[in-house]
């Protein structure tokens, strides 16, 4: 057998190693050792690739941004951050059909600007948010697949753990990709917003409504919402002024949620060293399936797999358009039992040359931008797409009463909102590009 059809061979038998529940990090790393022990004929070089990977990988200065951003979530959910975002939404937004689930959509895009995550944006929310749903009669299953939809904000509205992978592995610029990300991230926020008002035209009976706030208490709990655009001027606005870069950025933010934290009571000696354990716990997570993607990417990289499957695409003589929609598809459908970090690690390293390789009329840097927020929203749209979607456990996990069956029904409006805005991106790469300098 030869190297390259080992290489290829590789790919079914990781994706068997995935179903059968074993870590996604340690299948990746099992198949790369695996892989390079076949393609070698011993293990003298998976042992010291071993050695050198793990140096390399964690060795890199744009990886610790993973930590600090982490633990500006954790920090932020402590102040109450989330809390206030609700409530101010809420007070606009809540006395119309549907406007308490339209303010949880608005206060998750928010906490997402200061989180990074979406699983953690998802359960935060829920805790605020959920109770005050089933107190004004929406239905169990359009409340968790609202808030299900809506924590997927937590990894397009920048900062984004995830933007911040893709970075590393395209050798992208993080601050022009957090830039991109911000009118697709408005766009998505919007876009669940109308999903809301629809569902609750078909369906009047999901949803209650309450009574209008005051003017002068609207304002009020505006006012307390100040914390959290402090923090994001501070950190998107440093960075994008050129006065700190992205990991620097990242440290002020935990740093400043911390402070805010901290004046509101939130944050003691106890709930800090709960806050660095879950961050390291966290962080070593994402750290162990970033060096078995390493491990497998450069076993993939010794059988010329990503070179020879980019090469076979362009020989095929299909269109860019052609080539890039069979990858979102892809995307999708991986999307469905794997989780997004997972995908991203696995995959980009495969795909990203056969984008490289097609002309879309557009710079390789913008190319490799447009790409990445693309990929960013279909990664997304797994989040919360039957049978495997990671956020839809989540918030089952703290609404059990809900079947998951009603979850399903109703998140289906949410993923039609996130194809039809692949569809416009895809259409018009100026949405995503237009912010960027020339």
């Amino acid at each position: 057998m030869s190297n390259l059809e080992i290489g290829i061979w590789s790919l079914p038998a990781l994706l068997v190693l995935i179903f059968a529940r074993m870590p996604i990090g340690l299948a990746m790393f099992s198949t790369g050792f695996a892989g390079l022990w076949l393609v070698m004929g011993n293990t003298r070089l998976p042992m010291a690739q071993l050695k050198d990977l793990a140096y390399t990988t964690f060795s890199s200065y744009t990886l610790s941004i993973v930590p600090m951003f982490l633990l500006m979530g954790y920090f932020a959910t402590l102040g109450g951050m989330s809390q206030s975002l609700f409530r101010a939404a809420e007070s606009f937004l809540g006395h119309r059909r549907g406007g308490v689930a339209m303010a949880a959509i608005g206060a998750c895009a928010g906490f997402g600007a200061i989180c990074g995550s979406s699983l953690a944006t998802a359960a935060t929310m829920s805790r605020v948010a959920l109770p005050e749903l089933n107190r004004y009669g929406y239905d169990g299953g359009f409340s968790t697949a609202t808030l299900a939809a809506g924590g997927t904000l937590g990894i397009l509205i920048p900062p984004s753990v995830v933007l911040v992978i893709y970075a590393m592995l395209t050798e992208q610029n993080i601050a022009k990709l957090f830039l991109a990300a911000f009118v697709p991230g408005l766009l998505a926020a919007v876009g669940y917003m109308i999903a809301v008002s629809l569902y609750v035209r078909i369906h009047p009976a999901s949803a209650g409504v309450r009574a209008p706030v005051a003017i002068a208490e609207r304002f009020r709990l505006l006012r307390d919402v100040w914390p959290v655009l402090l923090v994001f001027i501070a950190v998107v606005g440093g960075i994008y002024g050129g006065i700190f870069t992205p990991t620097e950025g990242a440290a002020v933010g935990a740093l400043g949620t911390g402070v805010i934290a901290w004046a509101n009571g939130g944050l003691t000696w106890r709930s800090l060293g709960a806050g660095f354990t879950d961050t390291a716990r966290s962080s070593g997570m994402i750290f162990f399936i970033v060096l078995g993607a390493a491990f497998y990417n450069s076993f993939l990289a010794r059988t010329r797999v990503p070179q020879e499957l980019s090469a076979w695409v362009v020989d095929l003589g299909l269109t860019p358009l052609a080539v890039l929609a069979a990858i979102l598809v892809i995307y999708l459908l991986l999307g469905c039992f794997m989780d997004s970090l997972s995908m991203i690690l696995l995959t980009v390293p495969i795909f990203f040359p056969v984008i490289e390789a097609m002309d879309f009329g557009l710079s390789p840097e913008h190319t490799a931008i447009w790409f990445g927020i693309l990929v960013l929203i279909v990664v997304e749209v797994g989040l919360i797409t039957p049978p495997v979607g990671m956020n839809l456990f989540v918030i089952n996990g703290m609404d059990p009463e809900t079947p998951m069956s009603r979850t399903y029904a109703a998140v289906t409006y949410f993923v039609a909102s996130d194809l039809l805005r692949v569809v416009l991106l895809v259409a018009f790469p100026a949405i995503t590009l237009f912010l960027l300098p020339a």
